[in-house]
């Protein structure tokens, strides 16, 4: 609740000074060895994983191994925060510019990564200086406390990384503190754009320090010159990767006429011999449940809404026989632009398919929305590639890769999906203040 959430705040609060004066070295070698441990748990971590949200126990594995590697990084990136000396204009005076911890760090999650959207936020905030307190989404509260537990090991000292779970019932409360409380310095959220327009006010009331990662609705281009079976082995890792629930995953298909029928094939086959739908803990599982009924409720909405006006239905289509939340792989074919599921980000595995005829038409279309997360196309034309890449209005491009995110690579978008980035050698600035000091009378 509210009160826990404000003591969280006072404890991270009275440890920032002691973490943020110890040498870059000593943080780097406790957050290396809070990455060591989570190597070392790395299948009990995954199995909370699988049991928390439904992930395919192999995804889950793998998302712990990415989550370990921003831990990895920002203990090297630790010891990399350089200032400057500027040449100065009076001969009797120095100028140097420090970078310092901005303070304590609110960092919310969602569920879909329950453990590497955290990774992500705290490696940098706690090797920049910051303190934390964690507040993860209410469906998967486990994996955070998980990660607390592998800090308290690793001799991360009390009150640098906390953590408030809450129940449904109790975010807005809980969300309100965490966002106001004059001694919260930085806001760091991922989410829907909805959620973070709201946390945007909130801290406006106090000019708070705010990187957002928020709604994505990623466009899949293939063009008549693409690799057509390339093609469909990206879309397949791009659209499905957690039953569709990925910030960047695929949400619109935009296929050139010349290959459309060739490509819609050729994925619906792929749907239906590589997606196994199933149990997380079973080993040929692909495909997990959705994360509740409201999600299955959208999915089901938006294939209503499209073949309502006219979208054919490929493969797939409704509930899995499973039944809960369970949901069948879905291709629609013959879908235009008027329809719910290429105005709204699906956020489950539904691959709509827009049969398109030039390239300004599919960047038009590409373009027409109001945030900008991820973008894929796939092309052999090296200048079409450089135009498309360059025209796209995503914050990250995918050239013949459907998977993209990678530590080292700087994480975020452009127009309503966000402000800020994670991860690579940049996302430690977000939690940096940078202070002139002019050092006169020489």
């Amino acid at each position: 609740g509210a009160a826990e959430a404000r003591a969280a705040v006072r404890a991270a609060h009275e440890a920032g000074g002691a973490w943020g004066r110890l040498p870059a070295k000593e943080r780097s070698v406790r957050l290396r060895r809070w990455y060591e441990l989570m190597m070392e748990n790395k299948e009990e971590l995954a199995r909370i994983i699988t049991a928390e949200n439904g992930k395919p126990l192999k995804e889950a594995q793998g998302e712990i191994v990415y989550s370990a590697s921003f831990l990895e990084w920002f203990a090297e990136e630790a010891r990399r925060i350089y200032g400057d000396v500027i040449p100065a204009s009076a001969k009797d005076r120095r100028v140097l510019v420090l970078k310092q911890p901005v303070g304590v760090a609110t960092i919310i999650t969602p569920w879909n990564f329950p453990s590497a959207m955290i990774t992500r936020k705290v490696g940098a905030a706690l090797a920049a200086g910051c303190t934390v307190v964690v507040k993860p989404a209410e469906d998967t509260p486990l994996s955070a406390l998980a990660l607390g537990e592998l800090a308290n090991q690793a001799g991360i000292p009390a009150g640098v990384y906390n953590v408030v779970p809450c129940s449904r019932q109790q975010i807005a409360d809980v969300g309100e503190v965490l966002c106001t409380d004059p001694l919260v310095s930085k806001i760091s959220f991922t989410g829907s754009t909805a959620t973070g327009k709201i946390l945007l006010k909130y801290a406006a009331s106090t000019v708070k320090r705010v990187s957002m990662e928020l709604g994505g609705h990623a466009p899949f281009i293939v063009f008549d010159s693409a690799n057509v079976d390339h093609a469909v082995a990206g879309a397949l890792a791009s659209k499905y990767r957690n039953s569709g629930q990925t910030c960047v995953c695929t949400n619109r298909f935009l296929v050139q006429k010349g290959i459309h029928d060739e490509f819609v094939e050729k994925f619906a086959k792929a749907i239906e011999k590589e997606l196994h739908v199933g149990n997380g803990f079973d080993t040929k599982t692909t495909q997990g449940p959705l994360i509740n009924e409201k999600a299955v409720e959208k999915v089901e909405n938006h294939i209503k809404d499209a073949v309502s006006q006219g979208a054919s239905v490929v493969t797939g289509g409704k509930r899995h026989s499973l039944g809960k939340n369970f949901f069948e792989p879905t291709l629609l074919s013959n879908v235009t632009t008027k329809m719910l599921c290429t105005q709204e980000e699906t956020f489950g595995p539904l691959a709509p398919v827009i049969k398109f005829e030039t390239e300004a038409e599919a960047v038009a279309i590409a373009n027409a929305a109001n945030v900008g997360l991820a973008g894929y196309f796939y092309s052999q034309d090296p200048a079409q590639i450089w135009r498309v890449a360059e025209q796209l209005e995503v914050g990250m491009v995918g050239v013949n890769e459907g998977i993209i995110s990678s530590v080292e690579c700087p994480f975020g978008g452009v127009k309503q999906s966000g402000l800020g980035r994670e991860g690579s050698k940049y996302g430690i600035n977000e939690y940096l203040e940078i202070k002139y000091v002019c050092f006169g009378g020489l």
